[in-house]
């Protein structure tokens, strides 16, 4: 099975990996990831935008040549972040949201002003490339939770559609 995820971002790569083999198993999965545009601010701040930044990543891979392909996109949602997952196989799509975090009111600030939550968090925890690691995540949780095991869960709930596809339409992208 090859899977194509819409990021060259490890910590997205990795959950997508991990959530894969959970759910198909690990014989004969490959997972690689491919740098894609999100057609919208590079900190998406509503989850509208943030879910558009998704399928604009998800439709860069349509043509490719993968059994599945995934986009995930982290934004904000109020004084919360989050990610959209989709999911696209064979025309049947599924998605589902991560869980959403609170930021801390400095963080929301700076976000406001036009940085983004990666940067902020690098210079808040004294860190360096945090969204490529355990992200905002693990510096809140302190290391309870990592970007990728938050993410890991949303994926296999966007993969519902895929276990389930007698109970499922082949559903639109939004």
């Amino acid at each position: 099975m090859n899977v194509l995820v819409a990021s060259a971002n490890p910590a997205k790569i990795r959950a997508v990996e991990s959530a894969f083999a959970d759910v198909f198993g690990r014989a004969n999965l490959s997972v690689c990831g491919i740098a894609t545009e999100s057609g919208v601010a590079a900190q998406p701040m509503t989850s509208a935008e943030t879910l558009l930044g998704a399928q604009n990543r998800l439709q860069a891979l349509l043509h490719a040549d993968a059994d599945y392909k995934v986009a995930i996109e982290a934004g904000l949602d109020g004084d919360m972040t989050f990610a959209w997952m989709l999911v696209e196989h064979q025309g049947m799509y599924g998605k589902a949201r991560s869980a959403s975090l609170m930021l801390p009111p400095q963080a929301l600030t700076a976000l406001q002003q036009g940085e983004e939550l990666g940067d902020v968090m690098d210079a808040m925890f004294a860190e360096q490339n945090v969204k490529q690691k355990g992200g905002a995540i693990a510096l809140l949780t302190q290391d309870k939770l990592s970007r990728s095991s938050v993410y890991h869960q949303a994926l296999i709930l966007a993969l519902i559609p895929f276990l389930n596809p007698e109970l499922f339409p082949t559903p639109p992208l939004a």
